[in-house]
């Protein structure tokens, strides 16, 4: 991964991506021609809002995928509540005929982090680093935690 695909704050490195996929209430396959066509506009435009790069998505006929390159400060739950909230509202004031149909939105969504390393590879990173004098694993091993506790008491007692 190169560089200039991290986003930098005044503190700050990050790579935070997210894969979202939400349905249309009940399923109804109406994700089609001028309505699609609109909902992409209206997610670009709310992901330009809010700093969101989109990396990939796919409108279907009863629901959306999408990942997303954010910036720390937004939580996954913001985001997907701007997209669905938002769409949905905007949707059903430009076309009446949603309205009768899809009075409420639906609350369901699924949701994933995306990233260059995969949970194993971080495992061992963490596993692997240098042990010193005096630190312990944050993480309880049922075999260990007895031993880290009579370590412990040892490092106290000198």
């Amino acid at each position: 991964m190169s560089k200039e695909s991290y986003r930098t704050g005044a503190h700050t490195v990050t790579d935070f991506k997210y894969h979202f996929v939400w349905k249309t209430k009940y399923s109804y396959g109406m994700l089609k021609g001028r309505i699609a066509l609109r909902l992409r506009d209206i997610i670009r435009q709310i992901c330009n809002d809010n700093s969101l790069d989109i990396v990939r998505g796919n409108i279907r006929s009863n629901h959306i995928h999408i990942l997303l390159r954010a910036p720390s400060h937004l939580l996954p739950a913001k985001i997907i509540k701007y997209l669905k909230g938002k769409s949905s509202y905007r949707l059903q004031r430009e076309f009446h005929e949603l309205q009768k149909t899809y009075w409420d939105v639906m609350r369901g969504y699924f949701g994933v982090i995306a990233g260059a390393v995969t949970e194993e590879q971080i495992k061992k990173y963490i596993e692997n680093q240098s042990g010193e004098p005096g630190s312990f694993k944050v993480w309880d091993e049922p075999e260990e935690t007895e031993k880290n506790m009579a370590d412990l008491q040892s490092d106290l007692s000198d």
